[in-house]
This record gives structure tokens, sequence and C-alpha cells, in this order.
């Protein structure tokens, strides 16, 4: 690289916010403002505040916050909850506060007599101090509603985005919108004034709650486009969740496992393989629990462990189910080979539920990992923010190379696909489906493999029965058409022998 291309380049600073430092490529533009807009709840002052205290616990770098609306000891205790002692880096000289809330008894200040030269002359006084490197302004809403002239706030925000250049500090400014896809910002003029504008976004969709950012301008640098969801995590703060950093460079094993049942392992060629993803679909109460506690006690007799994420059913139930089975979950559990988390879906969001999924994985190191049932996590998420979990699950658990067992509920009893089945068909390696059969009166259980990638795997329906010893796969149900569909029927010998020839 010459010398003037070295000059020209965009250096970026790292925010050290989780994920936002790859939607934006490097992080926030150094030197720079950038806009922060969004509506009420969008977690603005979070990342305003957050930019600051990740300079400061990965890179030692201080910085200043300036707060038009809430009075400083507000915040100290409103960020405590996210693990930012502010008031202890206060004392450290590397967290100053510049505070330009409004004081009790104080008198609005009539539009053009304001004049930001002495607020700057603070500010920059808060920077010298400190040796700040990262400023944070919260918000323009309450500094520039003293103001009446349109023509007046845009001279102002130059005057303040020049004041940063000249401090050499990164800044973050803060603006509130008035709806989540109008106007960036309340006053129209801000997105043009500042280098960047990053749009925090909490919209409501089927009456859930979703928050997304949104990267509209980096001015001279390059950074991810669209929206992305994020989430707000106690004791971390905001995590972005950036789908776009999904690589399918994941390694692939060749080496089998089983499935905890010996008759499965045969349908499917050997068993599955050790980094797969298993999707088992089926009507309720037709053996999915329980083929995924083999699958689970499996790993303990090879001396592996297990992970099971229930949002269905609670430990109790989970732990008498097994042993009706055969399967002993407590003594797994005591020998450390076994993890249950049991929690309901509407318990928190499922950005939430993602993060805390990935932080289990990487703490407890499982070799397979069941999340019973997908369906269950449908009702809490719109269709958009479900396929965006599922992708980035099924991503996280392929690196980590560890076998993942899905489960999902059929709408119907007697057949029909889930809306799970659509969203991950094509991204699961394998695929069981169980089904119920009516046949002359009595209610029979059907399972097939519907697929298995990279392998050979037996094509028949076959019929399974349960009792205390687990499944018991059996014969293929003959000259029986329609089980998939719900509707089977017996096929006439005419039928059998014109079929046969076909595929003669």
């Amino acid at each position: 690289m010459t010398a003037i291309n070295e000059h020209r380049f965009v250096e970026k600073t790292e925010t050290g916010i989780e994920g936002f430092d790859m939607i934006s490529e490097g992080g926030l533009p150094k030197g720079r403002t950038t806009l922060i807009a969004g509506t009420s709840g969008s977690a603005k002052t979070v990342f305003a505040v957050q930019f600051l205290s990740e300079g400061i616990v990965k890179n030692d770098e201080a910085g200043v916050f300036v707060t038009f609306e809430e009075p400083p000891d507000d915040i100290r205790k409103n960020v405590m909850s996210l693990g930012w002692n502010v008031a202890d880096w206060e004392q450290e000289g590397k967290w100053a506060f510049v505070d330009a809330s409004p004081q009790p008894g104080e008198s609005d200040v009539i539009a053009g007599e304001y004049d930001l030269s002495a607020l700057l002359a603070r500010i920059e006084h808060a920077v010298r101090k400190t040796g700040a490197t990262r400023l944070s302004m919260d918000s323009l809403g309450a500094m520039f509603g003293r103001f009446s002239d349109a023509g007046l706030v845009r001279s102002e925000l130059f005057k303040i985005a020049s004041a940063i250049k000249q401090m050499g500090v990164t800044g973050i400014i803060t603006a509130e919108r008035t709806e989540e896809y109008g106007e960036v910002a309340r006053f129209g003029i801000e997105e043009f004034v500042a280098d960047n504008v990053i749009i925090l976004r909490n919209v409501l969709e089927s009456e859930k709650r979703r928050r997304t950012m949104e990267i509209l301008k980096f001015r001279g640098t390059s950074h991810q486009k669209g929206e992305y969801p994020f989430t707000v995590i106690k004791d971390v703060g905001i995590v972005a969740i950036p789908l776009s950093g999904i690589e399918l460079k994941q390694r692939s094993s060749t080496v089998r496992i089983s499935s905890g049942n010996s008759e499965l392992d045969n349908m499917c060629g050997g068993g599955f393989f050790r980094d797969s993803i298993i999707l088992v679909s089926g009507a309720t109460g037709c053996g999915k629990t329980m083929l995924s506690a083999e699958f689970a006690g499996d790993a303990a007799r090879n001396g592996q462990k297990a992970l099971i994420l229930a949002f269905e059913e609670s430990r109790e139930q989970l732990f008498r189910n097994a042993s009706g089975w055969g399967i002993d979950f407590e003594q797994m559990e005591n020998d450390g080979a076994l993890k249950v988390v049991c929690q309901y879906p509407e318990t928190q969001g499922l950005e939430d539920h993602l993060i805390n999924i990935k932080h289990t994985i990487l703490d407890f190191r499982p070799n397979r990992v069941v999340v019973d049932s997908l369906s269950a996590l449908e009702r809490v998420s719109t269709i958009k923010g479900f396929r965006e979990f599922v992708i980035a699950l099924t991503s996280f658990i392929k690196h980590q190379e560890i076998a993942g067992l899905f489960t999902s509920t059929t709408g119907e009893l007697m057949g029909g696909t889930s809306v799970t089945e659509a969203h991950i068909s094509t991204i699961t390696d394998t695929i069981i489906l169980l089904r119920y059969v009516e046949m002359f009166g009595e209610m029979r259980r059907g399972i097939t493999a519907l697929k298995m990638r990279g392998s050979m795997h037996d094509k028949d329906i076959r019929e399974f029965n349960i009792d205390g010893k687990g499944m018991h796969i059996g014969k293929a149900f003959k000259n029986v058409t329609g089980i998939l569909s719900g509707h089977p029927k017996f096929s006439t010998t005419e039928e059998v022998d014109r079929i046969s020839e076909l595929f003669k």
C-alpha cells in the first residue's frame, strides 16, 4: 500500500460490543462522529454507555459521557445491572461526566440565546483531564428541544461535529426518532451532519418485540448492509447477531455416532455423523422426546457429555419419563455426563435464548445437544426472527463439531408438515419423521428416515412401538400408501404389481 493510500484509509475503533464490530467491519470510524438514532426503548443510551465501558475494560481507554437528559447519578444506577461500575471508573480517572441535564428550578433557555461554546469548553476540559479517546453524548433531542429554528440546529450540530474532530476523540451522539421506519431523527437534518449513522429499532410485530440495528451510512468506509437482530443481556450489555458473519467453512466428519437405537442406526446407514444436525418431526406423543432421551443416554454410555435444552417439560418430568424407558438421567447428571436446562420459551426473547444457549454450550462443552422442542420456540418470535435463530444456532453447533438433535411437533395428528420443517429442512443433515398410522380402527406408529445427507439410508416406512425398554422398530408397512400425508390406504394386488413393473 502506498503512503497516499495509507493516509486516505479510514481507521476504525473497535467498540467491543459483541457482534457489532463484525457488522461494522472493524468498529466505528476513528476520530469521527456517529449518530445513534432510535425510538424509546431501542437501547440508545445502553449503546452509548457500553461504547465507553468496553473501551475502559478491554483497551484501557478513558471516556467522557455528556448527559443532556438524565442526571449522572441515575445513569450510574441504571447501568449497574449490566455490570458497569461507573463510580469506580470515575475514581480511577477513566470516566468523566459532563452534566448538562436540566437542573431543578432551571428556566427554559430562549432559542437563539443558547450558546454551546461554554459546554464544548467543559467537554474539552474533561477529555484532556482524563486523556479520553471516546466520547458519548446523550441525547440531541433534550439539547436541541431548546431551539425552534432548524437552521440553528444544523449549525450547532456542525459545531459539535467539528469540535469532536479537533479533540481527536471517537464520538457517539444519540438522537430520538418518532417512528421505526420514518425520519432518521426528530429534526430531519441530524443524519446529514454526522459522518456515520446507525439506527436502532424496537419493532412490535404480532405482539412480539424485536430489536434490530442497521448501519445507514459510514462515510468513506465499508460496512454490512441490512438489519441485524440484537438483544441486551444482563452483565453483558448489547449483543448483536450478525448473520452475515456465518460462514460455510465448518469441517465435515465421517465418524458415526449411535442414535441410541440399533434399529434406527441400521436405517440410517450405521448411525448419525458426529457433527450432523438431526431433525425429529412428528405429532404430539408419538415418541420424539423418547428418541431424544435415547440419543442423550448413548452419550454417557460412550464416555461423552450431552446437553438437553427443554422448553416444554420440567426437569422432573424428563427424569421420570427417561426412567420409564430404562435411562437413568439422574445418574448421568451426577457423573457429569448430562446437563439439563428447562425453561419456558416465554421467559425471554429468542435472541436472549440464542445467546444463553451459546454460553451454556461453551461452558459445558457437550458432545451432543438436544433441543426439545423447536416448535415451542416458534411461539415467541416472528417467522423471520425464528428463521434467523435456527440458522445461527445450527451454524454455531456445527462449528463446534458436535451433534445436534432438534424435535419439532407437526400441526396435524396423522401427518402433514410443520412450519419448522419448512424453515430448516435445507440446513439439517438428517430428518427423521414419526407418524401415527390408523389401520383397522387401531392407532399404530411409523418411522422413516426422510433425509440423510452424505449417506445411504433405508427408504421404508417402518412400524415401531414403545415399551419400558424404549423404542423397538419393526418391519416396513407393506402395500400401504398415503402414510406421510395422513391418509393411509391399502394397495390392491394389481396396483402393487403395476408399481413394481415401473421400477424394474
